[in-house]
């Protein structure tokens, strides 16, 4: 009889402990899905942060920096040195805002999904008029470039070996020689007879330069597409 009773416990017992097994499951199930929000909370707020102040995706629409960069390339761009007073220099390429007439309206306007991951830099910037060019030339440097070329700062031929093959120096627009305003940069495509850059903005404010203020930071690495990851280096 004391058997029968011990196991009559024994089998109660079990079915005591599979039940708070089965409650303890439903509980993580449910602390899982509360739990959800925060993490996704959390991590939207780290996209956000990373692309304000360190890192952030950019997307190539055009040729005019080809072979360096595709169309379709994602680059990403350093944003975190220039909070610490690094000026772009010669050689970089850089990503910046467009100065006022550089780029034409654009037709098509990303919807709302695209805005949002692009606002939290999930993905490339959808709707924000931005180039990348090369800086050739900073302030205080005279840069000029006549005939076939060379291009030449402070006198000096430049060594441009990312040059599009069949392009000249100076492509089809020879101009300067021109100073360098402090505080600015003379920029250009290395698809030169295919790239709206600071030779074709020389009746604008600024004579074709830009403002050093204007860029957002400089392009260190094609992230995508995977067959074409590179690092990009600085060419002087």
């Amino acid at each position: 009889m004391e058997d029968l009773v011990a196991g009559e416990r024994s089998r109660t017992g079990d079915a005591d402990t599979d039940g708070e097994a089965a409650v303890d499951g439903r509980r993580k199930v449910r602390s899982f899905w509360k739990e959800l929000p925060i993490l996704v909370g959390i991590a939207l707020v780290l996209a956000l942060v990373i692309k304000t102040f360190f890192v952030q995706a950019f997307s190539i629409p055009s040729e005019s920096m080809q072979n360096t960069l595709q169309p379709g390339d994602r680059v990403l761009v350093d944003k975190l040195t220039p909070w610490f007073g690094s000026k772009p220099q010669r050689g970089e390429v850089v990503v910046f805002h467009d100065p006022g007439g550089w780029l034409p309206e654009k037709a098509e306007k990303p919807n709302a999904v695209q805005k949002a991951l692009s606002f939290v830099g999930l993905m490339p910037s959808a709707d924000e008029k931005d180039l990348i060019k090369r800086v050739i030339a900073v302030g205080g440097d005279t840069v000029e470039c006549s005939g076939s070329g060379p291009v030449k700062v402070n006198g000096k031929a430049m060594g441009e070996p990312f040059i599009y093959p069949g392009n000249t120096p100076c492509g089809d627009k020879p101009f300067g020689p021109i100073k360098v305003p402090k505080g600015k940069l003379w920029v250009m495509g290395d698809h030169r007879q295919d790239s709206q850059d600071s030779r074709y903005h020389q009746d604008r404010p600024g004579g074709g330069t830009i403002d050093e203020d204007q860029v957002i930071g400089r392009a260190l690495v094609v992230a995508w597409p995977v067959s074409r990851w590179a690092l990009l280096p600085v060419s002087r």
